[in-house]
Protein backbone atom coordinates (compact mmCIF):
# COMPACT_ATOMS: atom_id res chain seq x y z
CA UNK A 1 0.00 0.00 0.00
CA UNK A 2 1.49 3.36 -1.02
CA UNK A 3 2.19 5.51 2.08
CA UNK A 4 -0.15 8.59 0.71
CA UNK A 5 -3.34 6.06 1.11
CA UNK A 6 -1.71 5.94 4.33
CA UNK A 7 -1.71 9.72 5.35
CA UNK A 8 -5.03 10.56 3.44
CA UNK A 9 -6.91 8.02 5.23
CA UNK A 10 -5.66 9.02 8.41
CA UNK A 11 -6.91 13.02 7.72
CA UNK A 12 -10.11 11.96 6.15
CA UNK A 13 -10.68 8.85 8.45
CA UNK A 14 -10.47 10.94 11.52
CA UNK A 15 -12.91 13.46 10.20
CA UNK A 16 -15.15 10.54 8.92
CA UNK A 17 -15.06 9.40 13.08
CA UNK A 18 -15.54 12.46 14.03
CA UNK A 19 -18.95 13.16 12.12
CA UNK A 20 -20.12 9.66 12.25
CA UNK A 21 -19.74 10.11 16.07
CA UNK A 22 -20.96 13.59 16.39
CA UNK A 23 -25.23 12.41 16.58
CA UNK A 24 -23.96 9.75 19.77
CA UNK A 25 -21.98 12.05 21.66
CA UNK A 26 -22.72 11.50 25.68
CA UNK A 27 -25.31 8.54 24.51
CA UNK A 28 -25.27 5.35 26.04
CA UNK A 29 -22.96 2.22 25.15
CA UNK A 30 -24.25 0.61 22.13
CA UNK A 31 -26.37 3.00 20.25
CA UNK A 32 -25.16 3.04 17.29
CA UNK A 33 -25.19 -0.63 16.73
CA UNK A 34 -28.70 -0.41 17.92
CA UNK A 35 -29.51 2.14 15.35
CA UNK A 36 -27.69 0.85 12.77
CA UNK A 37 -27.63 -3.39 13.51
CA UNK A 38 -26.14 -4.28 9.93
CA UNK A 39 -22.87 -2.94 8.72
CA UNK A 40 -22.68 -1.92 5.26
CA UNK A 41 -26.47 -1.16 4.88
CA UNK A 42 -26.10 2.78 4.49
CA UNK A 43 -27.43 5.69 6.36
CA UNK A 44 -24.95 5.85 9.01
CA UNK A 45 -24.10 9.70 8.83
CA UNK A 46 -27.76 10.06 10.08
CA UNK A 47 -26.90 13.86 11.52
CA UNK A 48 -28.56 14.95 14.93
CA UNK A 49 -27.63 16.37 18.58
CA UNK A 50 -27.76 19.44 16.35
CA UNK A 51 -25.70 18.07 13.23
CA UNK A 52 -26.19 17.81 10.44
CA UNK A 53 -25.59 14.59 8.43
CA UNK A 54 -21.55 14.47 7.88
CA UNK A 55 -20.86 17.38 9.74
CA UNK A 56 -17.73 17.82 11.37
CA UNK A 57 -17.08 18.77 14.42
CA UNK A 58 -14.68 20.90 16.57
CA UNK A 59 -12.33 17.81 16.17
CA UNK A 60 -12.03 18.22 12.80
CA UNK A 61 -11.88 22.09 12.47
CA UNK A 62 -9.11 22.16 15.07
CA UNK A 63 -7.11 19.69 12.52
CA UNK A 64 -8.19 21.46 10.02
CA UNK A 65 -6.99 25.16 11.15
CA UNK A 66 -3.91 23.39 12.54
CA UNK A 67 -3.00 21.80 9.54
CA UNK A 68 -2.93 25.33 7.34
CA UNK A 69 -0.79 27.00 9.99
CA UNK A 70 1.87 24.12 9.25
CA UNK A 71 1.29 24.25 5.93
CA UNK A 72 1.54 28.25 5.28
CA UNK A 73 4.17 28.80 7.77
CA UNK A 74 6.36 25.99 6.62
CA UNK A 75 6.38 24.29 9.61
CA UNK A 76 5.88 24.81 13.43
CA UNK A 77 5.06 28.12 14.54
CA UNK A 78 3.27 27.97 18.37
CA UNK A 79 2.08 32.05 18.44
CA UNK A 80 0.54 31.29 14.79
CA UNK A 81 -1.11 28.04 15.38
CA UNK A 82 -2.84 29.66 18.90
CA UNK A 83 -3.80 32.61 17.23
CA UNK A 84 -5.66 30.43 14.46
CA UNK A 85 -7.65 28.65 17.29
CA UNK A 86 -8.00 31.93 19.20
CA UNK A 87 -9.86 33.17 15.87
CA UNK A 88 -11.70 29.88 15.37
CA UNK A 89 -13.25 30.44 19.07
CA UNK A 90 -13.81 34.10 19.22
CA UNK A 91 -16.00 32.53 15.87
CA UNK A 92 -18.59 30.98 18.12
CA UNK A 93 -17.88 27.09 16.76
CA UNK A 94 -21.69 25.28 17.60
CA UNK A 95 -19.13 22.72 20.33
CA UNK A 96 -15.38 23.83 21.78
CA UNK A 97 -14.29 22.23 24.99
CA UNK A 98 -14.90 23.71 28.50
CA UNK A 99 -10.43 23.39 28.71
CA UNK A 100 -9.87 24.73 25.12
CA UNK A 101 -12.03 27.43 25.65
CA UNK A 102 -11.07 28.59 28.60
CA UNK A 103 -7.54 28.98 27.04
CA UNK A 104 -8.57 30.47 24.16
CA UNK A 105 -10.61 33.11 25.81
CA UNK A 106 -8.27 34.00 28.88
CA UNK A 107 -6.16 36.51 27.65
CA UNK A 108 -3.17 34.99 28.02
CA UNK A 109 -0.12 35.02 25.78
CA UNK A 110 -0.03 31.87 24.13
CA UNK A 111 3.45 30.71 26.20
CA UNK A 112 0.94 31.17 29.53
CA UNK A 113 -2.41 30.69 29.12
CA UNK A 114 -2.96 26.84 29.11
CA UNK A 115 -0.14 26.48 31.88
CA UNK A 116 -2.14 29.21 34.27
CA UNK A 117 -5.61 27.67 33.45
CA UNK A 118 -3.99 24.34 34.64
CA UNK A 119 -2.78 26.50 38.03
CA UNK A 120 -6.17 27.81 38.48
CA UNK A 121 -8.32 24.74 37.54
CA UNK A 122 -5.89 21.66 38.00
CA UNK A 123 -8.39 19.64 34.90
CA UNK A 124 -6.37 19.40 32.03
CA UNK A 125 -6.68 16.12 30.83
CA UNK A 126 -9.26 16.42 28.73
CA UNK A 127 -8.77 14.47 24.94
CA UNK A 128 -8.73 18.07 22.92
CA UNK A 129 -5.32 18.30 21.93
CA UNK A 130 -5.23 14.60 20.76
CA UNK A 131 -8.81 14.73 19.07
CA UNK A 132 -7.31 17.50 16.52
CA UNK A 133 -3.71 15.64 15.77
CA UNK A 134 -4.32 13.60 12.66
CA UNK A 135 -2.86 16.67 10.21
CA UNK A 136 -0.06 17.64 12.83
CA UNK A 137 0.95 13.39 12.83
CA UNK A 138 0.80 13.40 9.29
CA UNK A 139 2.99 16.27 8.52
CA UNK A 140 5.69 15.16 10.88
CA UNK A 141 5.62 12.03 10.58
CA UNK A 142 8.82 11.44 8.38
CA UNK A 143 10.63 14.30 10.74
CA UNK A 144 10.87 10.95 12.89
CA UNK A 145 10.42 9.66 16.19
CA UNK A 146 11.99 12.13 18.67
CA UNK A 147 10.70 15.36 16.07
CA UNK A 148 7.41 13.99 16.10
CA UNK A 149 6.34 13.20 19.97
CA UNK A 150 8.50 16.90 20.35
CA UNK A 151 6.18 18.38 18.27
CA UNK A 152 3.01 16.97 19.45
CA UNK A 153 3.61 17.79 22.82
CA UNK A 154 4.13 21.10 21.88
CA UNK A 155 1.11 21.74 20.25
CA UNK A 156 -0.80 19.81 23.11
CA UNK A 157 0.52 22.49 25.66
CA UNK A 158 -0.86 24.98 23.66
CA UNK A 159 -4.00 24.69 25.07
CA UNK A 160 -3.65 21.60 27.84
CA UNK A 161 -1.37 22.40 31.32
CA UNK A 162 -1.44 18.77 32.31
CA UNK A 163 1.25 16.65 30.68
CA UNK A 164 -1.14 13.97 30.25
CA UNK A 165 -2.61 15.33 27.33
CA UNK A 166 0.95 15.95 25.81
CA UNK A 167 2.14 12.62 26.24
CA UNK A 168 -1.37 10.59 24.71
CA UNK A 169 -0.91 13.38 21.83
CA UNK A 170 2.39 12.34 21.28
CA UNK A 171 1.96 8.46 21.43
CA UNK A 172 -0.69 9.31 18.42
CA UNK A 173 1.88 10.83 16.76
CA UNK A 174 4.30 7.79 17.32
CA UNK A 175 1.71 5.08 16.47
CA UNK A 176 0.70 7.34 12.94
CA UNK A 177 4.02 7.66 11.90
CA UNK A 178 4.93 4.03 12.17
CA UNK A 179 1.99 2.83 10.54
CA UNK A 180 2.54 5.12 7.89
CA UNK A 181 5.44 3.32 6.98
CA UNK A 182 3.81 -0.09 7.30
CA UNK A 183 4.38 -0.97 11.06
CA UNK A 184 1.31 -2.32 13.01
CA UNK A 185 0.66 -0.21 15.39
CA UNK A 186 -0.24 -2.50 17.84
CA UNK A 187 2.82 -4.60 18.25
CA UNK A 188 4.78 -0.97 18.21
CA UNK A 189 3.03 -0.24 21.36
CA UNK A 190 5.17 -1.74 24.08
CA UNK A 191 7.93 0.55 22.59
CA UNK A 192 6.24 3.45 22.32
CA UNK A 193 5.14 3.66 26.07
CA UNK A 194 8.91 3.30 26.65
CA UNK A 195 9.24 7.12 24.91
CA UNK A 196 6.21 8.20 27.90
CA UNK A 197 7.24 10.61 30.54
CA UNK A 198 7.64 8.54 33.60
CA UNK A 199 5.42 10.10 35.76
CA UNK A 200 2.20 8.94 32.78
CA UNK A 201 3.74 5.57 31.45
CA UNK A 202 1.87 3.46 34.13
CA UNK A 203 -1.28 5.34 33.00
CA UNK A 204 -1.09 4.87 29.07
CA UNK A 205 0.65 1.27 30.04
CA UNK A 206 -2.38 0.31 31.48
CA UNK A 207 -5.18 1.44 29.05
CA UNK A 208 -3.00 0.27 26.23
CA UNK A 209 -2.46 -3.37 27.60
CA UNK A 210 -3.45 -6.21 25.06
CA UNK A 211 -6.37 -7.17 28.15
CA UNK A 212 -8.03 -3.51 28.86
CA UNK A 213 -11.73 -2.37 27.42
CA UNK A 214 -13.85 0.21 27.98
CA UNK A 215 -15.59 -1.47 30.07
CA UNK A 216 -12.16 -1.25 32.78
CA UNK A 217 -11.74 2.84 32.26
CA UNK A 218 -11.96 4.41 35.64
CA UNK A 219 -12.63 7.65 34.17
CA UNK A 220 -14.96 9.24 31.53
CA UNK A 221 -13.50 8.97 28.29
CA UNK A 222 -13.30 12.55 27.72
CA UNK A 223 -9.98 12.60 29.55
CA UNK A 224 -6.74 11.60 27.51
CA UNK A 225 -5.63 8.61 28.48
CA UNK A 226 -9.40 6.13 28.21
CA UNK A 227 -9.83 8.20 25.33
CA UNK A 228 -6.68 6.58 23.55
CA UNK A 229 -7.20 3.68 25.04
CA UNK A 230 -10.80 3.20 23.71
CA UNK A 231 -9.18 3.82 20.07
CA UNK A 232 -6.35 1.55 20.39
CA UNK A 233 -9.13 -1.30 21.60
CA UNK A 234 -11.17 -0.68 18.89
CA UNK A 235 -8.27 -0.60 16.53
CA UNK A 236 -7.16 -3.85 18.08
CA UNK A 237 -10.79 -5.84 18.69
CA UNK A 238 -11.95 -5.43 14.82
CA UNK A 239 -10.78 -6.29 11.21
CA UNK A 240 -11.69 -3.52 9.26
CA UNK A 241 -12.08 0.43 9.16
CA UNK A 242 -15.50 0.17 9.21
CA UNK A 243 -15.47 -2.44 12.28
CA UNK A 244 -13.22 -0.29 14.30
CA UNK A 245 -15.71 2.59 13.86
CA UNK A 246 -18.43 1.12 14.70
CA UNK A 247 -16.83 -0.11 17.69
CA UNK A 248 -15.66 3.19 18.74
CA UNK A 249 -18.72 4.87 18.62
CA UNK A 250 -20.58 2.16 20.87
CA UNK A 251 -18.12 2.87 23.66
CA UNK A 252 -20.58 5.63 24.01
CA UNK A 253 -20.00 8.89 26.06
CA UNK A 254 -17.61 11.32 23.99
CA UNK A 255 -18.19 9.58 20.62
CA UNK A 256 -16.90 11.72 17.93
CA UNK A 257 -13.33 11.95 19.67
CA UNK A 258 -13.27 8.88 20.36
CA UNK A 259 -14.24 8.05 16.90
CA UNK A 260 -12.12 10.28 15.34
CA UNK A 261 -8.62 9.27 17.30
CA UNK A 262 -10.10 5.59 16.22
CA UNK A 263 -10.32 7.08 12.77
CA UNK A 264 -6.77 8.36 12.39
CA UNK A 265 -4.90 5.07 13.24
CA UNK A 266 -7.47 3.00 11.38
CA UNK A 267 -7.14 4.97 8.53
CA UNK A 268 -3.35 5.01 8.83
CA UNK A 269 -3.96 1.07 9.15
CA UNK A 270 -6.16 0.10 6.79
CA UNK A 271 -5.51 2.63 4.05
CA UNK A 272 -7.98 4.54 1.04
CA UNK A 273 -9.24 2.16 -0.16
CA UNK A 274 -11.06 0.93 3.15
CA UNK A 275 -13.08 3.98 3.82
CA UNK A 276 -16.44 3.59 2.66
CA UNK A 277 -17.43 6.01 0.23
CA UNK A 278 -21.30 6.54 1.34
CA UNK A 279 -19.27 7.72 4.67
CA UNK A 280 -16.95 10.63 2.69
CA UNK A 281 -19.55 11.54 0.11
CA UNK A 282 -21.63 13.20 2.78
CA UNK A 283 -18.41 14.91 4.94
CA UNK A 284 -18.28 18.35 5.10
CA UNK A 285 -16.58 20.67 7.86
CA UNK A 286 -17.50 24.42 8.33
CA UNK A 287 -14.56 26.76 9.49
CA UNK A 288 -15.98 29.31 11.85
CA UNK A 289 -13.90 32.49 11.53
CA UNK A 290 -12.21 31.74 8.31
CA UNK A 291 -14.51 33.64 5.85
CA UNK A 292 -17.76 31.58 5.94
CA UNK A 293 -15.04 27.84 4.60
CA UNK A 294 -16.69 24.49 4.34
CA UNK A 295 -13.90 21.87 3.97
CA UNK A 296 -15.44 18.27 2.25
CA UNK A 297 -13.55 15.24 1.61
CA UNK A 298 -11.92 16.47 -1.66
CA UNK A 299 -10.52 19.25 0.39
CA UNK A 300 -9.12 17.04 2.99
CA UNK A 301 -7.50 14.67 0.23
CA UNK A 302 -5.72 17.00 -1.10
CA UNK A 303 -4.52 18.84 2.63
CA UNK A 304 -3.13 15.26 3.45
CA UNK A 305 -1.09 15.30 0.24
CA UNK A 306 0.26 18.84 1.14
CA UNK A 307 0.71 17.91 4.49
CA UNK A 308 2.80 14.53 3.78
CA UNK A 309 4.71 16.60 0.81
CA UNK A 310 5.39 19.66 3.19
CA UNK A 311 5.97 17.12 6.07
CA UNK A 312 9.12 15.58 3.99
Amino acid sequence: MRRIDRAVATIVGSAVGDALGAPFEFGPPGAFSARFPEAGHGGEMCGGGGWEPGEGTDDTQMAVVLAESLLQCGGLDLPDIFARFQRWAAAGPKDIGLQTEGVLTNGMPWDLAAAIQFQVSRRAAGNGSLMRASTSAVYFARAGRTATMDAARRIAALTHGDRAAWEGTAVFHELVRLTLSGADPICALPDVLDLVHPDHRRRYAAVLADDWHPGRATEFNGAVWPCLGSAVWALRTTDSFEDALRAAIDVGGDTDTVAAVTGGLAGAYYGWEAVPARWTGPLHVPLPGFGGRVVRSADLIDLAHRLAADGD
